[in-house]
């Protein structure tokens, strides 16, 4: 089978065609005696639709006595919580869509011909399963605030927009192991900062005992992190022939 660093038939550079890239060459000198004009109206369009458009989605109301009680509580000391439900509604879109990547990653793993430094199945299914359990985490924690798990928040549409382009890298069977990987490598990037920023929230409006659970989480996510590190660095030198330098984190969970 081929593979994607083997030469084919790709001819988008301009050097495939050199008779073609002298005409565009000219092309762009000529362009450069015709007034190009700027984005100032597009800008301007764009700044008008920005102050007038309603948002991307608004919070759903508490769907218990106990969820209006608190959100009237924190409101009266100043607080938004809506703020922090909204977050917390993101993170669990995100975990849910995490277990999914993996289950994708281990389809491409049985595919792939993994090379030494590359993760292991075991490895695959160990990061498949903590994700799945942080899921459950703030499925309990949105739960115990009054707010309602399946609900769709802002941030969480927005989030699902912006990884939607990892979960195409995934689900398209012309990509690599490595690729997929790479791809990977953007969401764990981002759901590190993610679970900092709401274990900061937790702390400030008082929930330490949750805040300490958010911590915990966010270690194991920082042993994701690195862990995909290695493998795309392991994955890349076995790639070129070189043996992988740099070593990887140590099996099993991490120390808190």
């Amino acid at each position: 089978m081929k593979k994607p660093t083997d030469i084919g038939m790709n001819r988008t550079g301009i050097q495939a065609s050199p008779v073609d890239a002298k005409k565009t060459i000219e092309g762009a000198r000529q362009s450069k005696l015709v007034d190009p004009g700027d984005s100032t109206l597009l800008a301007e369009e764009r700044m008008e639709w920005s102050t007038t458009a309603d948002p991307v989605g608004t919070m759903p109301p508490p769907g218990s006595v106990k969820g209006v009680l608190k959100t009237a509580m924190e409101k009266l000391k100043g607080n938004q919580p809506t703020v922090f439900l909204d977050k917390l509604g993101e993170r669990i879109a995100f975990e849910r869509t995490g277990v999914r990547l993996y289950d994708a990653l281990l389809c491409k793993f049985a595919a792939a011909d993994v090379h030494e430094g590359g993760p292991t199945r075991e490895e695959i299914e160990e990061i498949r399963e903590d994700e799945l359990q942080h899921f459950l985490l703030l499925k309990e924690a949105m739960e115990s605030l009054g707010g309602d798990p399946t609900a769709m928040t802002p941030c969480a549409d927005v989030a699902a927009v912006a990884s939607s382009g990892i979960l195409k890298v995934l689900a398209d069977a012309r990509t690599t192991l490595t690729q997929c990987l790479d791809a990977i490598l953007i969401a764990e990037l981002a759901d590190n900062d993610a679970w900092l920023a709401l274990a900061d929230l937790a702390d400030g409006l008082g929930m330490n005992e949750l805040g300490k659970r958010f911590r915990e989480a966010l270690a194991e996510e920082e042993e994701h992190l690195a862990r995909v590190r290695g493998w795309i660095n392991g994955a890349l030198l076995g790639q070129v022939g070189i043996a992988p330098t740099r070593p990887q984190p140590p099996a099993g969970p991490p120390a808190h």
